[in-house]
């Protein structure tokens, strides 16, 4: 079970790394005005488990930030994730207990 989860931690450290990179590129396109990323990837991108590295590098770089969908999307997203993975503990106790 051990290496499912270090599986897990490696898949959200990539998309992390992804999030933080899109969000500095649509920035770095938006200074120059070239090819942008579109709003629905990066709400993709933050829903399936970047939300806080995206939600950090936003603020630390002033991209978006005053952008509502963002700036309310994203905490709502890292909330949600903190009980799906609260979630998921108290799943993986219940099985190995059995209770």
């Amino acid at each position: 079970m051990a290496k499912i989860l270090w599986q897990l931690l490696l898949c959200w450290l990539l998309l992390s790394l992804l999030g933080i990179a899109i969000t500095i590129f649509d920035k770095l396109s938006a200074k120059r005005a070239g090819q942008r990323v579109p709003e629905f990837t990066l709400m993709l991108v933050a829903f399936m488990g970047a939300a806080l590295p995206m939600y950090i590098t936003m603020r630390l770089i002033r991209h978006k930030t005053r952008h509502k969908k963002f700036m309310i999307g994203l905490p709502l997203m890292i909330i949600f994730h903190l009980l799906l993975l609260a979630w998921l503990i108290c799943f993986q106790i219940k099985l190995q207990t059995g209770y």
